[in-house]
């Protein structure tokens, strides 16, 4: 009863923060792509902070310092919510590949529109790949790194899904390394549920891989075992 209770203010808080920092958003518009994701992201911070204040959801990361100085692109597991802002209080300044019908989401979209994300639409086939590859080679140059989801959609902990080559071949398009990463948000902040449990999310940040010498599917399958393989347990639950 209490995990609701606190589940429920903090949804409340939420999308209170959401309204509030989508107009905030619209306002940076005159500002170069870096100012106004200096001061979008603050959303990202509020938000961490109350779910470690109020679900008594915490996070640690381990090998931070295999982050590289030079950008590069993030393969990451994709279970819940979380990543989609707490990524933005682990990794340098990023933008995410991400699907174009989600900028037209009311409060949310519009604010992710001002975040310089790479959006395509996944039905244009060839036409989404050329445009991906433009605005992903733009957004390296200009020192941003790359978020890209392999699984396509936000997966349960219990359901295993193949990854898409996609970000593997963007990586290779771009003769960038890739960063894998594996955690377990999904125990704690479940997929499309309101209730949030107590808990330490554990962040597993690897080692950079190289895309010289492999072709965008074997990469894909090496990223994929190397985070399947290192997916953290869950934490000891603080009720």
């Amino acid at each position: 009863m209490l995990c609701l209770v606190r589940s429920l203010i903090f949804e409340l808080l939420r999308v209170s923060l959401t309204i509030v920092f989508s107009f905030v958003a619209i306002l940076t518009f005159p500002l170069s792509p870096i100012k106004r994701y200096r001061i979008i992201t603050l959303w990202s911070y509020c938000i961490t902070f109350l779910a470690k204040h109020i679900c008594g959801i915490k996070y640690s990361v381990q090998g931070l310092d295999n982050i590289p100085s030079a950008p590069c692109v993030i393969l990451s597991k994709h279970q819940s919510a979380w990543e989609t802002f707490a990524f933005q209080t682990i990794f340098p300044p990023q933008v995410w590949v991400l699907k174009s019908s989600l900028l037209l989401v009311p409060f949310f979209g519009w604010g992710l529109a001002m975040m310089n994300p790479i959006a395509i639409d996944r039905s244009s086939g060839s036409k989404a790949l050329k445009q991906m590859l433009t605005q992903g080679r733009n957004r390296i140059e200009n020192g941003w790194f790359i978020i890209v989801f392999p699984e396509g959609t936000r997966t349960s902990p219990l359901k295993k899904v193949d990854y898409q080559v996609g970000g593997a071949w963007l990586s290779s398009k771009l003769q960038s390394d890739i960063l894998p990463v594996a955690h377990n948000a999904g125990e704690y902040w479940p997929k499309n549920a309101l209730l949030k449990k107590p808990g330490t999310i554990n962040v597993v940040i690897g080692k950079p891989i190289k895309t010289t010498d492999k072709s965008p599917a074997e990469l894909i399958k090496h990223v994929e075992a190397w985070i399947e393989t290192n997916m953290p347990k869950n934490s000891r639950r603080d009720l």
